[in-house]
């Protein structure tokens, strides 16, 4: 699952510097700071070691088929991955989906992502317009 063919930057998962180990998620959510959105939740926290680096996290109590549970975090990796250039460098966070995520094509979910990391006060503006990389 984690070949070389998947190192690209097309839609394949999230390279390792950017995909959070599961030894931080005590961390992350040891801060307490949630922020809701229509499609998913974010816990944030800002450490000196932090990076950028997100996990995922899908419940099956929510979404009782694998197929709807692996979609889900494709979306919310993807919604990550188009816009980590836009959050603050020194910031680590987990997403969670919720039942709203199911039906969603990426655009809202990236929507609801950048509205999301707004009210966290973690987007900061790219003064960029042709960024390259995305």
């Amino acid at each position: 699952m984690n070949g070389p063919e998947q190192n690209r930057d097309d839609g394949a998962p999230l390279p390792g510097p950017f995909r959070l180990d599961s030894s931080k998620y005590k961390c992350v959510f040891a801060e307490k700071r949630s922020f809701y959105g229509r499609s998913l939740v974010i816990w944030v926290t800002g450490t000196s070691d932090a990076g950028r680096r997100a996990g995922v996290v899908v419940s099956k109590r929510t979404f009782r088929r694998a197929v709807d549970r692996n979609r889900a975090k494709r979306l919310m990796r993807e919604a990550f991955r188009l816009s980590r250039h836009n959050l603050m460098p020194q910031v680590d966070m987990i997403l969670i989906a919720r039942a709203g995520i199911a039906g969603k094509r990426c655009q809202e979910v990236m929507s609801d992502f950048e509205q999301v990391c707004r009210r966290a006060k973690v987007w900061q503006a790219s003064s960029q317009t042709g960024d390259t990389h995305v």
